[in-house]
């Protein structure tokens, strides 16, 4: 895939297609200014738990209104969320070979109380690029950016309710070594967290050859 500028939501420890979507991109525009959606990767992650996928979600505020700017929901702490999350992804990735490695910083994201959705997923899809050393330029968008020829939407592509041999336009994700295998077979595009825990530095390497050239 030619490198060019591509849209995508916001979302929370996205799915490995979203940061094949980011290796292969110039700039990529978060979209800040479109509706808020429940059951969408804007508050949830799915990880591969003993069990088989888990998802993972968010509270968030409700509001008055009946739509809301995805920059403008606010992080609820309704259910104790950070304590279930952090938790769950420790029973999920404690066996994987590079968990240890990086949980402490990993884990401070969940000690920080954020304000605002937006934030939280920005802030450490930033650090999750950092550790996968990649440097992909990412542009909060200033208004709703509408679809145009010179950059790649993405925004409704990338989605929980498809799968990813619906994506093959941008990627085919290759299988790497996963906790579970064993017991589930290969789970194709969960977060990328179970990519970093399992692969670490060779993360990178599964990223460039999900690319769809």
């Amino acid at each position: 895939m030619e490198k060019t500028d591509i849209i995508l939501g916001s979302a929370y420890l996205p799915p490995v297609s979203y940061f094949v979507a980011l290796y292969s991109c110039r700039k990529a525009y978060i979209e800040r200014y479109d509706h808020y959606m429940k059951q969408t990767y804007r508050n949830r992650c799915v990880i591969a738990s003993a069990d088989g996928p888990l998802s993972l979600t968010i509270p968030v505020e409700k509001t008055s209104e009946g739509k809301c700017a995805m920059k403008d929901v606010r992080v609820s702490e309704h259910g104790n969320w950070r304590h279930v999350h952090r938790n769950a992804f420790v029973a999920a990735y404690k066996q994987s070979p590079f968990f240890d490695y990086y949980a402490d910083e990993f884990n401070s994201f969940f000690d920080r109380k954020y304000d605002f959705l937006y934030d939280f997923n920005m802030e450490l899809i930033q650090w999750l690029c950092s550790q996968i050393d990649m440097q992909p330029e990412l542009i909060p968008t200033t208004e709703y950016m509408e679809a145009n020829e010179d950059v790649i939407d993405l925004r409704e592509v990338i989605h929980p309710k498809k799968s990813a041999g619906e994506m093959t336009s941008f990627c085919h994700l290759v299988p790497y070594y996963q906790v579970f295998d064993s017991r589930h077979g290969f789970q194709p595009d969960l977060s990328i967290v179970d990519l970093l825990f399992n692969m670490g530095p060779e993360s990178l390497l599964v990223l460039r050859n999900s690319v769809k050239l």
